[in-house]
């Protein structure tokens, strides 16, 4: 069996590995705007737990294998657990997503101090999601397209996974609007990703090394590309300034937008059409859920298996 998967982004990428180490020949087409594409701008959190808080159970269910999908890759992890803080005037949504969410303690001050002592003071709780993890995306989508084929042609059975751009098969695919800012604050040092539960823009803080952070959490229903409204970056800023003062002198280092692909119900899908089969439909889960969307299309290739996010045939 020959393949050809159509997509460079983290669905494609991850597809064809899937499929490479099951012995299965493999060749990636990418079609996509280049590396700056959707997975180039992701926050890059295996954070399952606290993506239940407001998704389904089975994004949950099907990214607890992520970490170790990614780390059999030979992609550094970083298990350091996720923080959840949100300040005093609105702590009851941190009790509310405490109570939408599994896999978390509560922190008092000083449980907050031991993990980050650059928050000391700064919060009275917290909640610590231990078993979670980080990955740099860029680095990830590096080692795995370092590894595959590349072709100009299509030959074999196709696999597409070019995200938003498959809306010219996939019509009810929408696009998400996610936008981020890079700074750089040697001053504060942070081991995991850290959630401000804001009230106008909740935040997530992503530690990148060498004092880098990934700050994001946009989320707009638009499909539209290209750099990031200034009143997107202000309040993305302005939370962090919320999170740590320190971060109002970061130096900005880069800013980014993208569209991700998502369906109504915001779970991915897996489709025969015309002898394609489309793998899309990640939303904001990424590099949480490629890993599964990956198995299960590699399951379906070898043993005819219909899985969990496959939709009825479209021939």
């Amino acid at each position: 069996m020959s393949v050809t998967v159509i997509g460079g982004g983290v669905m494609g990428l991850c597809v064809a590995t899937e499929l490479q180490g099951r012995g299965i020949s493999v060749a990636v087409r990418d079609e996509g705007p280049g590396p700056r594409a959707c997975s180039w701008w992701a926050g890059g959190m295996l954070a399952p737990w606290c993506e239940g808080e407001s998704a389904e159970e089975a994004v949950t269910r099907h990214g607890l294998g992520a970490a170790d999908w990614w780390q059999a890759q030979g992609v550094p992890v970083a298990r350091n657990g996720t923080l959840v803080v949100s300040l005093s005037r609105d702590a009851a949504a941190l009790d509310r997503f405490a109570r939408r969410s599994r896999g978390h303690r509560m922190l008092d001050a000083e449980g907050i101090a031991a993990l980050e002592p650059d928050l000391a003071g700064r919060f009275a709780r917290a909640l610590f999601f231990a078993d979670e993890a980080h990955l740099d995306p860029r680095r990830a989508l590096a080692i795995l397209s370092d590894r595959l084929g590349r072709t100009d042609s299509v030959a074999g059975q196709v696999i597409d996974c070019r995200g938003l751009s498959a809306r010219d098969a996939l019509r009810d695919l929408r696009g998400v609007r996610g936008e981020m800012v890079v700074i750089r604050c040697p001053e504060i040092a942070l081991s995991r990703p850290v959630r401000l539960l804001h009230p106008r823009m909740p935040l997530y803080v992503v530690p990148r090394g060498d004092g880098v952070f990934m700050l994001g959490a946009t989320m707009l229903e638009s499909d539209r590309r290209g750099p990031p409204t200034a009143r997107a970056v202000l309040e993305l800023l302005s939370a962090g300034f919320a999170l740590h003062p320190a971060l109002a002198e970061a130096e900005v280092l880069e800013l980014g937008a993208d569209a991700r692909p998502a369906f109504p119900d915001n779970l991915p899908r897996i489709r025969r059409m015309g002898g394609v089969i489309h793998a899309n439909g990640l939303y904001r889960h990424g590099f949480l859920l490629a890993p599964a969307v990956a198995r299960m299309v590699a399951d379906h290739l070898q043993h005819q298996t219909r899985p969990e996010f496959m939709d009825a045939d479209h021939d």
